[in-house]
């Protein structure tokens, strides 16, 4: 009885040593912009982020939770705060070494800079595990290097030149030119100016925007109010915004 005794104490005691787990391991954990499936650390507003691991786990894992959020970053007009976070509990991730893989949409309307990610691996007797990494979310559409004439003399004409960087291709680029509060004086006629431009812009996605505007001779003098937008192939916009004087 003794020894029998002894012996059960034995097993028990392996048993329960066996149960003893370490917490789970992420390798190989990856992430960028979602339609490459790139491993480059940045993705754009209004796209995806493409997310992957494998996950090595003595037992089974109970939940992956996946965090995405920023510090400090200022917010532009019309842009919000984006603080991502999902846990995962898909029958597919609740088994001993699950590979996770993920795609997350980037609102549009969220300030653009650096945004740090986090992945956390939890196994059913409680032990987790988390990786992190940081990420930059940038603008599908960027605008640069500003040559605009200040004033112009009407009957005259002025140019424009910048350039367009968009990951998506352009679909057009619009050009919005208004006074307000000026009064057409004798043989002045209001001018408000809006154009859409297209030949040699539409489906480029890195060119350099160079037009000339003529302004009537009839236009009244005074400072104008510029926009230039930029629209994507995918709906995404981007203005810049400036003024010019037209003088008689």
């Amino acid at each position: 009885m003794i020894l029998f005794l002894g012996f059960f104490l034995q097993s028990c005691s392996s048993d329960d040593d066996s149960a003893i787990t370490s917490a789970p391991e992420i390798t190989d954990f990856e992430y960028g912009e979602g339609s490459t499936h790139s491993t480059d650390l940045f993705a754009y507003k209004g796209s995806d982020i493409h997310i992957a691991a494998d996950i090595y786990a003595e037992a089974k894992v109970s939940s992956i939770t996946l965090s995405i959020h920023a510090h400090d970053l200022e917010l532009g007009d019309d842009e919000v705060d984006w603080d991502f976070e999902t846990v995962y509990t898909d029958s597919d991730y609740l088994v001993i070494n699950p590979g996770f893989h993920e795609h997350v949409d980037v609102p549009k309307d969220i300030p653009s800079g650096e945004y740090h990610i986090e992945l956390t691996v939890v196994d059913e007797q409680g032990n987790s595990t988390e990786v992190e990494g940081y990420l930059q979310i940038l603008d599908p559409i960027t605008l640069s290097d500003f040559s605009i004439d200040t004033t112009v003399a009407r009957g005259d004409d002025f140019h424009a030149e910048f350039l367009i960087d968009a990951v998506n291709g352009i679909h057009s680029v619009t050009v919005d030119i208004h006074a307000h509060g000026i009064t057409p004086g004798d043989g002045e006629v209001e001018w408000d100016y809006e154009e859409e431009f297209l030949e040699g812009y539409y489906e480029e996605t890195s060119i350099e925007f160079h037009e000339h505007i003529d302004v009537p001779l009839t236009a009244p003098a005074g400072e104008y109010h510029m926009i230039f937008t930029v629209e994507d192939e995918n709906g995404n916009t981007s203005e810049y915004e400036t003024h010019i004087d037209i003088t008689a």
